[in-house]
């Protein structure tokens, strides 16, 4: 246990804590949150093929009973009544064939007297930046053919305006239309909020009609696996991590024990060198040796 005493440095304690954390997200945020989605498109996807297949019902089978199930988005119904006269509303930020446009909003006076909002499709601006003359919905009294279409909700800090002569908003709403209009204007049930009718192509009143999603599911379940593993990766790099400190630790002490080692028998040789070697005689001087060749010296 000795050996792991390192992990409780700052700088390992702070690794592992981010890495826990980090895992801890993508388990119960970030994967979720994808798979979340792909549930949710993947679920809208099946309601719009539904209503592809369906025959379309008359608009007021949505408020009966079971009006507030999510499968109310997307039906497609039909609705008698007439618009309402000066009821326009452009919606910003909208695109028609890749260029700047806006959607044309207008409320529809069911027979029964409630007031629906309707979205009667998409224009083109005008030299990218004003939208062209709207003409009003036809008068008297009109049978249309729509789908049932969730309320985007209110865009945080875009207030409706008043712009080129038409009210303006960035959002789809049926409560915020309502409050511009000064009128009341009756949400469908959808579920999570109050919906509206989007009309259907060759209608009384429409424009170019606002396409359908692309039936596709995205790349949510894609994401949604990739965080799964992140979160089963992120332990095992720090597992890795730890691995290869302790390898390297190993192989520092096994070369420093290597290096005493060799130290102890460098500073031991010398000594036995010197009492295993014999001694030899020391050369003979240079006067010795004239001494033996001429006979200096000798008596």
């Amino acid at each position: 246990m000795r050996r792991l005493t390192f992990l409780l440095r700052p700088s390992w304690l702070i690794l592992a804590v981010l890495v826990a954390a980090f895992a801890y997200l993508c388990f119960t945020v970030l994967a979720p949150w994808q798979l979340g989605k792909n549930t949710a498109t993947s679920h809208r996807n099946q309601l719009i093929a539904d209503s592809v297949r369906a025959d379309p019902v008359d608009v007021s089978t949505v408020f009966g009973d079971t009006a507030a199930d999510s499968h109310t988005e997307w039906r497609r119904i039909t609705a008698s009544g007439n618009y309402l006269p000066d009821s326009t509303v452009l919606v910003r930020l909208r695109h028609l064939d890749g260029a700047p446009g806006y959607a044309v909003l207008a409320t529809f006076r069911l027979d029964d007297g409630r007031v629906l909002l309707v979205d009667r499709g998409l224009v083109a601006a005008v030299d990218g930046s004003r939208p062209p003359r709207i003409p009003e919905p036809p008068t008297g009294p009109q049978r249309i053919e729509a789908r049932v279409r969730m309320s985007e909700g209110v865009a945080p800090g875009k207030d409706p305006s008043v712009q080129d002569g038409y009210r303006q908003v960035y959002s789809i709403d049926t409560s915020q239309e309502s409050t511009v209009l000064g009128q009341p204007v009756t949400a469908i049930p959808t579920g999570e909020r109050g919906g509206y009718l989007q009309l259907s192509e060759n209608q009384p009143g429409v424009f170019t009609p606002t396409p359908l999603p692309q039936l596709d599911a995205g790349p949510y379940l894609s994401y949604g696996l990739q965080w799964l593993a992140f979160g089963i990766m992120a332990p095992l790099g720090l597992g890795y991590f730890v691995y290869a400190e302790l390898r390297e630790r190993r192989k520092e002490k096994g070369a420093a024990a290597t290096t005493r080692a060799a130290t102890t028998r460098a500073a031991t040789t010398p000594a036995e060198a010197t009492r295993a070697t014999p001694t030899e005689p020391a050369a003979p001087t240079t006067e010795a040796r004239l001494a033996d060749r001429y006979g200096r010296g000798r008596s």
